[in-house]
């Protein structure tokens, strides 16, 4: 059984409720999961799990959560080769620039990635959470 981070920076609750699914996925798929939100985490533990789902939202001019979620990431960069990663976020604007880019870091990394990452425009809606479950269960696997 693979012992899964599903770790998340949540500004409206959006990308919270999407983390909340990825979570159940992946439970119901056997893995052991944690859910944490990014301020209670560092990348060093980050690095421990065996799969990281991570999930942020893009803001400003489509970029990762600036105070806290862009500089764990950044520490965490440097400890994903190889590692098992998913990726998901909400966004209220833009085309999804945000998650492209951040896909691009993941990969360049060395991280290996389950599914392709889950953007979910403003709040999720019942397909959206079953997507999220989808991505979950991906990931565990």
């Amino acid at each position: 059984m693979s012992k899964m981070a599903v770790i998340f920076w949540s500004g409206t609750g959006n990308t919270e409720a999407m983390a909340n699914a990825v979570a159940e996925g992946a439970k119901n798929a056997g893995a052991e999961v944690v859910l944490l939100p990014v301020s209670a985490v560092s990348a060093e533990e980050a690095a421990g799990y065996d799969v990281l789902a991570l999930g942020c939202p893009a803001m400003g001019a489509e970029v990762l959560e600036e105070s806290e979620f862009e500089p764990f990431f950044a520490a965490l960069e440097g400890k994903l080769a190889g590692k098992p990663v998913a990726l998901f976020g909400s966004y209220g604007w833009g085309d999804g620039q945000w998650m492209r880019d951040w896909e691009e870091r993941t990969r360049a990394a060395g991280a290996v990635l389950k599914a392709q990452p889950l953007m979910v425009n403003e709040t999720p809606d019942d397909d959206a959470l079953s997507d999220c479950r989808a991505l979950g269960a991906a990931a565990a696997v």
